[in-house]
């Protein structure tokens, strides 16, 4: 009995996109953001010729990873699309750390919920996400192996792969 309450509450809450706010929250987010990645000298170079559209293509693939529609995957190519987009940038880990901590600034900034619950779970696929960034992106990485986005919600850390 306790076991089917825990599945129905937990069916029952808001994805992470709805609890942000939605599209339009993480539109606000990158676009606030992207700037400051332009503008920072660990990222700037890195970033340059970056098209103007990648504000929303940020927020498309964040919306799709924290349980929106999956815009990204239909309307880019899903998650080989941004693979390729990282592939051979090798991305060092002081810019991978700066990236994550103007988007948590960004965060704050723009008012994206400041529960523990929500904080936790976004921050926590922000530092996954931007460890398998840094990681595809490096020379000598291999292939992933996987094929689809990947959905993160309340309280789930993703298993790894070696």
């Amino acid at each position: 009995m306790d076991q089917v309450m825990n599945e129905q509450t937990l069916s029952d809450l808001p994805t992470l996109f709805e609890w942000m706010g939605g599209r339009e929250a993480l539109r606000n987010l990158m676009e606030t953001f992207h700037p400051k990645i332009l503008k920072d000298p660990l990222l700037a170079e890195m970033f340059r010729e970056v098209p103007d559209f990648h504000p929303e293509h940020l927020a498309m693939w964040f919306e799709e990873v924290l349980g929106g529609e999956p815009r990204y995957t239909n309307e880019r190519g899903g998650f080989k699309t941004m693979i390729g987009m990282h592939r051979g940038r090798a991305i060092q880990p002081e810019q991978r750390k700066r990236w994550v901590e103007l988007l948590m600034e960004t965060a704050d900034e723009v008012g994206l919920p400041s529960d523990p619950e929500f904080r936790s779970a976004f921050a926590a696929y922000v530092e996954f996400g931007s460890r398998r960034a840094q990681a595809n992106s490096q020379p000598d990485a291999p292939p992933s192996r996987r094929q689809t986005v990947l959905r993160w919600g309340w309280g789930e850390a993703k298993p790894g792969t070696p």
